[in-house]
């Protein structure tokens, strides 16, 4: 009797076995399940915690590499090359890291739509340096 259920079984699983040989395969497609869920749904918390609604896509990259490189003028190449150089090669002296055996980022933590604030307060800057520049 044994033998013909052990035949009905996957090959490699014996009926002492088999519960938990399903449960195992219920758990393993649940946490792959969990898993592609996670991962889709990754690049849009990162937009919204970056401040997608009041940036674009395009926007929220480049003040990720102003913030990366400490340098005003760092844009996002949209689209980008196909056999282009990386972004933000050739800039490793300029960035906002300091460098050793292991590096450290020297720029602050971005928290919460801080990306926003950081454009606001930059176009504050220029609007400013603009209008004492008409007024000489």
């Amino acid at each position: 009797m044994s033998n013909e259920n052990e035949e009905k079984l996957p090959l490699g699983t014996t009926s002492h076995f088999a519960n938990m040989h399903r449960w195992l395969q219920r758990g393993l497609f649940v946490c792959l399940v969990v898993l592609v869920f996670e991962a889709s749904m990754s690049l849009p918390g990162l937009l919204i915690w970056f401040g997608w609604p009041t940036l674009s896509m395009t926007e929220v990259c480049d003040e990720l590499m102003k913030v990366r490189w400490s340098d005003d003028d760092a844009v996002c190449l949209v689209p980008h090359p196909l056999y282009g150089a990386n972004e933000g090669e050739g800039r490793s002296e300029k960035s906002a890291d300091k460098w050793g055996i292991q590096p450290r980022p020297e720029y602050k933590r971005i928290n919460f739509r801080d990306l926003v604030k950081f454009r606001d307060e930059r176009l504050a800057r220029e609007a400013a340096a603009t209008k004492l520049n008409q007024q000489q």
